[in-house]
């Protein structure tokens, strides 16, 4: 009689080789998708009939401007919103702060780290001046 020793050997030497043959996950971190421009994903290049459309009308005189369909009158400042679709890219970083101005800056609600950038950005743009 034969032992049943060798058939369980060579069904396990068959799952042991298989299993090292599968393709092994890799444990890095998935990457962070890589940031595009916004033009390069809503311009689309215009085809030459409309070049041709687009230089006719820039070779016209002003005079020839059909203005019957605008609207009238300048904006409201109220109505205007200055950078409502700029998204600047954000960067994180570390930085160190007194715990005063930190405690301050948070005493301001939720969104402290947003005001804090707004705070950097207005002294960046006052002192960009005077360079």
């Amino acid at each position: 009689m034969q032992s049943v020793a060798p058939a369980v050997s060579r069904s396990c030497s068959w799952f042991t080789q298989a299993r090292n043959n599968m393709a092994k996950k890799k444990s890095a971190s998935s990457r962070q998708e890589k940031r595009v421009p916004a033009s390069a994903l809503f311009t689309t290049p215009i085809t030459d009939k409309q070049r041709r459309e687009l230089q006719r009308l820039a070779a016209s005189p002003d005079s020839q401007i059909d203005f019957s369909d605008a609207p009238e009158g300048n904006p409201r400042a109220s109505d205007l919103e200055v950078g409502r679709f700029y998204r600047p890219i954000k960067q994180l970083v570390s930085l160190r702060v007194d715990a005063d101005v930190l405690s301050w800056f948070r005493g301001r609600g939720k969104k402290y780290q947003t005001y804090m950038n707004e705070v950097l950005r207005r002294e960046m743009q006052t002192n960009a001046r005077g360079r």
